[in-house]
Formats: C-alpha cells, structure tokens, sequence
C-alpha cells in the first residue's frame, strides 16, 4: 500500500504497521501557512485519535484565537498519510484539520478548511468538478543568512559561493564560476552549484510521494532555483506545496545550507515568483480547451477575466507580504500589468502553448509568490475565475507584445497591480463577495486576515527607520 492510495481510518493504521512507525506527526497551519506538528509515540495511533483529536492552544497559533478562548483541536486527515522523509525514527505524518472542541465544528480560520470548502463550492455550482492546480514555486538557497532588528539598529546579510558579488573573495582559491546577475537560467556545473542538491531534493520528493517533473537554475544569481512538481487537485496542491517547502528546507539544512521563499532577498535580480497553474474538468473532460484565443473555451477566458477583474483584492492573498511587492516592480520578469497573452511571460495571465493535448490546456497565472499560503490562495484564485464564469466576464484583447516595453501610452491603458500590500488589502476590503459565496472564506476570514497583515506586517514595516534611510538621510 503506498501513501497515495490510504482512503480510510483503518488503512492508515495498516499503514502504519506496515512501515514499522515509531513515531507519528500530527502537522497543521497556522493561519499565515506555516506548518506547525506534535508527535506522539506510534502505540497511540487508534481510531479515537481520528475522531477525537489531539488538544493544543489556539491562542499560541498566528491569527488564531484569545486566550480566553484557546482550547482547539487538531485531527489528522487519514488520507494525508505520508512516511516523513526527514526524520531519524521512522515517523507517519498526517496533516490534520482544526476542530473547535466546544461546538465540534471545523474552525472558520483553518486554512485547509477554506480549501475544502473551496472544492464543495465547485462541485455545488456545477460548473466543474474538479480543479487541477500546479504551483512553480521559486526559491533561494544561501550559504550564509543573518539578520537582525532592535530599536537601535537593523541589518541583514545574505551569501552564496555563486553570488555575483564574490568574484574578489578570497576563498583560498577562489575558482570563479560566479553567476552573474540575471545569468542563472539554465547554466550548467560547474557554474550551478547546486545541481546535486537539487536532484537530493528531488529524490525526496519523490520518497515523499510527491512527483517532481524538472528542476534546473533560476535567472537570478546566488543560488534560485526551481523544481517543479506534479499538478494536483486543489487541496492535494496546497498539501503538496507544504510538503514541498519542508522538504526542501529541511534538504538544504542537512548541506549546511538554508533555503529561503522570501520572494525578493536580493536587491537588484529577479525575484521568486510562484506561478500558478489552473484548470477545471467535469466527468473527466477538461473545459478550457476550446476554438477561442490560443485554443481556449469560453469557460477558459471568462476564469481568465474573472482572475484578472478580482486581482486587485486577489493578490492580498496570492502575494501576501510587504516583501511580494518589491518583486511586482518592472525590470525584473515580474507581471505588474494585469493583462492575458499566449506565450507572453510579461502578462499576469499566461496560457502556455508548449503542449498541443487537450488535456494540458491551462491558464498560468503569474503574479502569485511562494510567501502565499496554497490554502487560501488557491482557493481565493478558484472564486475568482468561478465570478468570471458565473457573470460571463469578458478578459477584453490580450496583449501579444512585450509589455515591459510599451510606450507609456499604451502601457497606462492596462491596468496595474497594487503597488503595496496595504493597497491590496484595501482593495480586498472593498471587493470580497466572490470569496463569500459558498461560506468559503467569511466575513470573520477576511477580517482577521486584515488585521493581522495590518498589525504584525504593515505597521511594524512602515514604523522603523531602515539602513537604506540612514544612508539617504542622516546627513539631510
């Protein structure tokens, strides 16, 4: 029996016993989507734990509850199970749901319940029954990383052997084969370092159960790279992009290495983006090949127009710091102009034209980066397209030419992406009924997603003084 194929609570115990595990994880979200476990000894996995839980504080959790109200629980989903590839012992990792104990009810605030709920919606408008999602998510791997912020002072500093900026290190003997900015895509060894890593990462990956389809060099020096995985149905996505970046944390580690999602650590290269993969299928048939632009159905470019009239309020979810929107600047490969195209990687929306199969036919949606978390911002994506379906929007011409390029006269005729977080969530305050249908996300979601980003990201950012500001203004 492979990890895949578990369906039920019995299965996952025999799963258990058949991989000998000594141990058992219990990993769930935080409301920003960082993985949070317990472990417990693999003699408690009975059906009780399935159906009661395990007990932990919510109010210790990020955007989670008060302490007046901290009691939640945490439930594994028996079809999560995996053996964890990084563990001594052998371990069996469930990824669990949040239960509140008092009213036995799922917890609005639970990410992978948003995602469920994601799924149900889809089924409940008939529209499709299943959204196929595959996220690219981009990364760095540093050698060095340190960083620091007092009331007194503030600094941080990356490093990498293939960092453009160490030609002139001494490194006794420093042998070059340093990348130089916006010369990573695609070299070979000896000036990708890191191609071994990555195929450890894959391998992983694949230990994991999770398919990995490529994995090269980024554009950007000091080490980004990318390893693309299989596409998935959504909830399986956003389990598998977790997965993802524990493994490939956790990989990196074991090489005295560190890996970062941080869409843009390095001033002046591109960023890590994370784009993201949509297509829906019904009976399955896919529904976005068609006889329309860059043979899309109707259904594929009123999704298209949906994504591209909601991304204003989209990206609070789908690009979610104030770090994302130093990537969204022009220059540097990242799509600013909300805009479809074939083939344009300069547009927000993309439809790859690599494969000719009906059954590839996909939107590529550009924008997104790996700070997200897959939860929401797949499912925040799925209501988008599924407003454009249900109201017939219509995404307009695409633009076939590079828009980096435009004169200003025609690029000011396409609009542009927030510029700040805070615009972003100002504009999600405005327009967030599409994310209401279906119960999906809640009017108690929305807002406390506002207000955490306000109070923990917003504020502090825009609070303290930063080297930058000493080195334009202390001899003002």
């Amino acid at each position: 029996m492979s990890a895949n194929s578990v369906t039920s609570i019995k299965e996952a115990i025999k799963f258990a016993e058949a991989n000998d595990a000594k141990m058992i994880d219990l990993k769930f979200l935080d409301f920003p989507g960082t993985w949070q476990h317990l472990t417990i000894p693999a003699h408690r996995l009975d059906e009780e734990l399935f159906e009661q839980g395990m007990g932990i504080d919510g109010s210790s959790m990020r955007g989670w509850q008060s302490i007046a109200a901290s009691d939640m629980q945490v439930r594994p989903d028996p079809t999560t199970a995996r053996m964890d590839p990084i563990t001594k012992l052998p371990t069996l990792s469930f990824i669990c749901n949040v239960f509140d104990p008092i009213t036995d009810q799922p917890y609005s605030r639970d990410p992978r319940y948003i995602a469920q709920k994601a799924e149900n919606h889809l089924k409940e408008t008939g529209i499709a029954d299943t959204a196929f999602v595959g996220p690219e998510a981009e990364f760095f791997i540093f050698d060095d990383v340190r960083y620091d912020v007092t009331p007194y002072s503030s600094f941080y500093a990356v490093d990498s052997q293939e960092g453009a900026w160490n030609t002139g290190r001494n490194e006794g003997p420093n042998l070059g084969y340093k990348l130089g900015y916006k010369r990573g895509y695609f070299p070979v060894p000896p000036y990708d370092s890191l191609s071994d890593l990555r195929g450890e990462m894959a391998m992983t990956l694949e230990k994991a159960g999770i398919v990995v389809d490529v994995h090269h060099h980024e554009v950007a020096t000091a080490g980004q790279s990318e390893i693309g995985i299989k596409y998935n149905s959504l909830l399986k996505s956003a389990d598998d992009l977790q997965w993802f970046k524990y493994i490939i944390k956790n990989v990196a580690r074991r090489h005295q290495k560190t890996v970062t999602f941080m869409p843009k650590p390095i001033h002046g290269d591109n960023g890590s983006g994370m784009h993201t993969h949509f297509s829906l299928w019904k009976g399955g048939k896919p529904l976005f090949p068609g006889e329309r632009y860059a043979g899309l159905s109707d259904t594929a470019l009123h999704f298209i127009a949906g994504i591209l009239d909601h991304a204003p309020s989209l990206l609070a979810f789908t690009n979610p710091t104030t770090n994302s929107f130093k990537r969204l600047v022009p220059g540097y490969e990242a799509p600013i102009k909300l805009a479809y195209s074939s083939r344009n990687r300069s547009s927000a929306v993309r439809i790859p034209m690599v494969q000719s199969s009906p059954a590839s036919k996909r939107i590529e949606f550009r924008t997104p980066d790996p700070s997200s978390n897959g939860y929401l911002a797949f499912a925040a994506i799925l209501m988008a397209g599924l407003d454009g379906i249900e109201r017939q929007l219509d995404p307009g011409d695409p633009v076939d030419k590079n828009i980096y390029n435009l004169p200003p006269v025609e690029a000011d005729k396409i609009p542009s992406a927030p510029a700040s977080l805070e615009e972003a969530l100002a504009c999600l305050v405005e327009d967030h009924d599409y994310l209401l249908r279906g119960d999906v996300f809640t009017e108690d979601v929305i807002e406390s997603w506002i207000n955490y980003k306000f109070e923990n990201e917003i504020e502090p950012t825009r609070l303290r003084p930063t080297p930058l500001e000493y080195k334009l203004y202390f001899d003002i």
